[in-house]
């Protein structure tokens, strides 16, 4: 892995810096984590603003809307965004980050032309519809059901944990289409309009306070056979290529904003006189070494994933995404349990963003695939031990 800067990635970096410190202090205030019509409006300002500066979809290929960028300016643009304190994809992640990603990858040239664009403009967005209240972290056991019919799909159940749903154009849905096939053979995957008639959406307060999850129940939903990426059951495998997306890249800024956290936490504890026990200090150095193997790891994701595509693969991040998955939603929790330790009673200040963030944590060991999943993938696809009975 050469992930060393060139001259062109070195000047990048500097048009990227003067780029955000021109525009950072022009934009309104981040809007309550409640009211989300603000919200809605403030990420699609922000990834408008991305698109006109030619910095979204930064790694996108070219044919899908990107710039087609090297790894390495990929990860300076994650570096000096969060650095920067730049807002991050908000309720534009999943399309971003997602379903996007897969229908660069996976979809024929009308849906990527009809629904790239506006991904990369923040003009529509994006919810996933994966999860359902009976399979738990069993993707494959799902029931909601798509009956063909003519030209469309007739689509039946309930989803659950389904991301932004509340303020979603579209969905990224996996439905069952033959369920006399085996359980991972007879999945599609479809773009679901969300107004069609038939949806309906219940938003779910989480233990933090927020709703950016909801339950969505499906009656008769007509899905154009149009709005199918990949062929008919053969969603399980389009299904990987969306999960490799979500566990090897997605969580990326995120790693390099506990890196700065864990700066801070260094910085009050030396204020606040908790430096002084050996514990502490060795556990928050850990915690350093951790974040910063867990940013190599990221970068060799990355030009893994881009040194395949060069050579006639598919750019997707592979198995490693799961490792990558693994080891950071159990650190970050991590994290969140030192800065208790560092902050003492004040860690229980439900005004203070110590306190939301450490209760967010608790969702990252289930949230993109349980720890149980990862450690399944890891043991049978990287290590080739045999499936569990």
């Amino acid at each position: 892995m050469d992930l060393g800067a060139t001259a062109e990635e070195e000047a990048f970096r500097h048009r990227l810096r003067a780029w955000l410190r021109e525009t950072l202090p022009k934009l309104p205030p981040n809007p309550p984590a409640t009211d989300w019509p603000a919200r809605l409006a403030h990420d699609r300002a922000w990834q408008r603003a991305l698109y006109d500066a030619g910095y979204a979809g930064l790694h996108w290929p070219s044919d899908a809307g990107g710039r087609g960028a090297t790894p390495t300016q990929h990860l300076i643009f994650l570096e000096e965004t969060e650095r920067a304190g730049a807002p991050y994809v908000g309720a534009n992640f999943v399309g971003l980050l997602h379903a996007g990603p897969t229908i660069a990858a996976e979809g024929d040239a009308a849906q990527r032309a009809r629904w790239l664009p506006p991904i990369l403009r923040g003009d529509e967005i994006w919810c996933q519809g994966f999860s359902e209240p009976e399979a738990g972290s069993d993707l494959a056991a799902l029931r909601t059901r798509a009956v063909r019919d003519g030209d469309s799909y007739v689509v039946t159940g309930s989803k659950i944990w389904t991301s932004h749903a509340e303020v979603a154009d579209w969905c990224e849905l996996l439905v069952r289409t033959d369920p006399s096939a085996p359980r991972h053979r007879g999945i599609t995957w479809l773009a679901l309009p969300m107004d069609a008639p038939g949806v309906t959406v219940r938003p779910l307060r989480t233990l933090a306070g927020s709703d950016e999850f909801a339950e969505v129940f499906l009656d008769g939903v007509r899905v154009p056979v149009a709005n199918r990426v990949g062929a008919e059951n053969d969603g399980w495998r389009v299904t990987m290529v969306t999960l490799a997306f979500e566990r090897g890249t997605a969580f990326a800024g995120e790693v390099i904003a506990c890196r700065r956290t864990l700066t801070r936490l260094a910085r009050t504890a030396r204020a606040n006189g908790r430096w002084d026990d050996a514990v502490l200090r060795r556990r928050l150095g850990r915690l350093n070494a951790e974040f910063a193997a867990l940013w190599r790891l990221i970068q060799w994701n990355v030009s893994e994933a881009d040194h395949a595509a060069r050579t006639g693969g598919s750019g997707v991040p592979g198995e490693a995404g799961s490792v990558f998955k693994l080891r950071y939603s159990e650190a970050r929790q991590e994290l969140y349990e030192a800065a208790a330790a560092v902050l003492g009673p004040e860690s229980l200040d439900a005004g203070q963003a110590w306190t939301a963030d450490r209760l967010s944590s608790l969702s990252y060991t289930i949230a993109a695939g349980t720890s149980q999943i990862q450690r399944n993938i890891v043991a049978e696809r990287v290590l080739g031990l045999p499936k569990a009975r």
